[in-house]
């Protein structure tokens, strides 16, 4: 019986190690299969840690400024093209009698029909050359009713201005629209606002001197003020000096 019973345990630890063996070699296996089918080893060798993880792709600098990158910067397909052709119609308008205000009304409501046509943006310097090709200061110095260096835009008549000066109200107006609405650039639009059309984000101070008049000043005033402060200083002498002499 006892050899039975040796038997039987020599049978079930020969058993146990033939599993537990089996079931190594089964994970080593599956591990190197693991390994190998995996594309994603970690390796854990010194050259393999050095190596930094990929950066992140930054935001371009200037996120969405309307001043760096192409924000509102591109041009479409035919853009050069639309903007040479009305340059070249205003550079072939013949030139028309500016004291004739039927003309001038007529030339006027050309240019801004030209620019529609071309879906543009009207501009003050295309006025002017629509206007025989006058520069944009004389239209500053009609719109302002300056005295002009030019004798010719002196002796304009009253309607002629009146015409042109509302042209250039229409352009102020077609601006602070653009502005509002965001059709343009917001960096042209300040520059535009402040050379065309007045505008100013500054604050002025004006220092005017206090000038006084002889009158301002009272002769008996003065010496009556002088006169007391004189006392009042002898006064304040004698009360030294007694101290000093009772000492």
């Amino acid at each position: 019986m006892a050899l039975d019973l040796d038997k039987l345990l020599e049978n079930n630890t020969d058993k146990i190690e033939k599993e537990t063996s089996t079931d190594k070699s089964l994970i080593l296996s599956g591990s190197d299969k693991e390994t190998v089918g995996s594309k994603e080893t970690v390796s854990t060798s010194g050259s393999d840690k050095k190596k930094k993880a990929p950066k992140k792709k930054a935001r371009p600098r200037g996120g969405n400024s309307p001043v760096i990158g192409d924000n509102g910067l591109m041009l479409a397909e035919g853009d050069n093209a639309k903007f040479m052709e009305v340059n070249l119609a205003l550079f072939s308008m013949p030139n028309i009698d500016l004291n004739d205000v039927e003309q001038v009304q007529a030339r006027i409501a050309e240019f801004f029909t030209l620019y529609t046509s071309r879906d543009m943006k009207p501009t003050v310097a295309g006025l002017g050359l629509a206007l025989n090709g006058m520069d944009r200061r004389r239209l500053w110095e009609i719109k302002t009713d300056t005295i002009s260096s030019t004798q010719e835009i002196n002796n304009l008549p009253p309607e002629v201005k009146d015409t042109i000066k509302k042209a250039y109200k229409i352009m102020e107006n077609l601006w602070e629209q653009y502005m509002n609405s965001g059709k343009v650039n917001p960096v042209a639009g300040i520059f535009l606002g402040k050379n065309n059309f007045g505008y100013q984000d500054k604050t002025e101070y004006v220092l005017t001197p206090n000038q006084q008049n002889d009158s301002d000043y009272d002769a008996d005033e003065i010496r009556d003020r002088y006169i007391a402060a004189d006392q009042q200083k002898r006064l304040s002498d004698n009360s030294t000096s007694s101290e000093t002499e009772s000492d």
